[in-house]
């Protein structure tokens, strides 16, 4: 494609000179001859530092959005004001605007993302509809499932999914859209024909300067980012934010409400059980009989959102149905590890003291169910470099929810593990809940796994499907699953040395 094509629709300040452009990237380590480099102001570097280096790789053309830099000889050249959107107006130009032949839903919210994610695309698939998700656990692509580095990757990424999608048939896509990712414009240009709000509790207050600002960049999904407003919106009613988006969507969008208090969706004849809920839902499309093997209250309002949804885009209630029966589990939440053991073991994404308080929640209900009234065991840590303000409300959040808690170490980063601990006691000794604590997460696992008696629940919450460990030294293996499991083996369970015909069960989930 020329240069100037790949400009059609960016915001341009200066240009000059032309080229014949064979591929782009942000990033200079993969330029390579005839390409494109967009040099942008980053959170962590400025792409302007590299340029030398992506000319030298072969870069025949630069957009840059600092206009201090001098144009370099032979190159052509253009200044821009925002370095993101430009990306995302020259990815999606030079992927021939691929977004605009999705039906696209996005989801965003503290909690509920991923779940409602999975839930929506079950439902395409019991439509019969080729689609693309993009979320925090991975990325599923018609079928073929990628590793997902982001939530919501860059522009440039976006629009290779989107394109690699069409490629291969798919119609639809459900996406999870981070606050950071509205914030930074990865999101820029493309068009949503849903647009789905979970909830807002605290979190990434170590990035937003306050909660408004927070939810000023979740609202940015609903107001369109460099397109119209998406035709419909989907918002929790129960929610006092989700009432502010559904007030201010109404003017530009089709609004629907879920709730299990308030909103056009509600569960009727609700029962939650220890093997799933089943409830109906009164629609547009007639009234539905819902099952979900999704555990607790907290999935009763994934499912709500993930039917409203359905019905926003005017799936049938029998393509809803059956998607919202057919997810079974979601890596990484209310995931089962099953050794054989007389107690649960469940590992879960949990990391924010609302998300604590519905995970404990969901467990508490689990063990009143057994008439052996067994208790809760929590174990959790707090990230390091990231809010410190909520690491007290943490263990507040763990310890009213438990009858026992592990304070360990989660994805320290650069911070020193004992000191994140000392950020959460206050608030987890304030409760009076009996605990330990033990910064190494190994130990720390089994330190509550040895703690459980016949009928109790062991929630291992904070890294859910994460497969790392990030400290001062690096980013290290480290899997809580398979950390459990190993765990269980040791304490005699399972396929282990001692029994060797006994038969390693895979871990379900929800």
């Amino acid at each position: 494609m020329t240069f100037e094509s790949l400009l059609d629709g960016v915001e341009v300040l200066s240009q000059s000179g032309g080229a014949s452009v064979k591929g782009l990237d942000y990033d200079s380590r993969r330029v390579q001859p005839g390409w494109l480099f967009v040099a942008m102001r980053g959170e962590t570097t400025d792409g302007n530092r590299y340029l030398d280096a992506a000319i030298k790789a072969g870069a025949v053309a630069v957009v840059t959005d600092s206009a201090s830099e001098a144009q370099r000889e032979g190159v052509a050249w253009a200044v821009v004001p925002h370095g993101r959107r430009a990306l995302a107006r020259i990815s999606a130009n030079f992927y021939k605007h691929p977004a605009n032949r999705l039906k696209l839903i996005g989801i965003t919210g503290t909690n509920g993302k991923t779940t409602t994610a999975y839930l929506v695309e079950s439902i395409f698939s019991a439509a019969q509809r080729k689609s693309i998700l993009v979320g925090t656990i991975e990325y599923h692509v018609a079928g073929k499932v990628e590793p997902a580095p982001h939530t919501t990757p860059e522009a440039l990424e976006l629009q290779q999914l989107f394109a690699q999608a069409l490629a291969n048939g798919a119609t639809d896509g459900v996406m999870e859209v981070s606050s950071h990712a509205l914030a930074q414009q990865r999101v820029y240009g493309v068009p949503f024909e849903v647009a789905v709000f979970t909830n807002l509790t605290r979190d990434h207050l170590d990035y937003h300067k306050d909660f408004d600002d927070y939810f000023a960049a979740k609202k940015l999904l609903f107001e369109g980012s460099g397109t119209e407003p998406p035709p419909f919106a989907v918002v929790n009613a129960d929610h006092e934010y989700g009432q502010k988006l559904a007030r201010c969507a109404k003017s530009r969008s089709q609004v629907f409400t879920y709730g299990l208090e308030a909103g056009e969706f509600r569960p009727l004849q609700l029962e939650v059980t220890g093997k799933g809920s089943r409830f109906d839902v009164e629609t547009a499309a007639g009234k539905l009989a819902l099952w979900t093997p999704l555990i607790g209250r907290v999935n009763v309002y994934n499912v709500l959102a993930a039917v409203a949804t359905g019905v926003a885009r005017g799936f049938s209630g029998k393509a809803i149905v059956e998607g919202i029966a057919a997810l079974d589990h979601v890596p990484g939440r209310f995931q089962r590890v099953d050794e054989g053991q007389p107690f649960s073991v469940v590992v879960d994404y949990a990391h924010t003291d609302d998300a604590l308080r519905n995970l404990t929640a969901v467990a508490r209900d689990f063990v009143a169910r057994d008439s052996q009234r067994g208790r809760v065991i929590t174990l959790f840590g707090c990230g390091g470099d990231r809010d410190k303000n909520k690491r007290p409300l943490m263990g507040d959040a763990a310890g009213k929810g438990s009858d026992f808690v592990v304070l360990t170490s989660d994805n320290p980063r650069s911070e020193e593990p004992m000191a994140i601990i000392n950020d959460a006691l206050p608030g987890l000794r304030a409760t009076g809940t009996r605990y330990s604590v033990e910064p190494e997460r190994r130990k720390a696992i089994a330190t509550a796994l040895a703690e459980a008696k016949p009928g109790d629940i062991v929630l291992i919450a904070g890294k859910g499907h994460e497969d790392y460990q990030i400290t001062s030294e690096g980013t290290h293996p480290f899997s809580d699953e398979q950390v459990a499991r190993e765990a269980l083996q040791g304490m005699g369970y399972g396929a282990t040395p001692h029994n060797p015909a006994s038969r390693l069960k895979p871990a379900g989930a929800k």
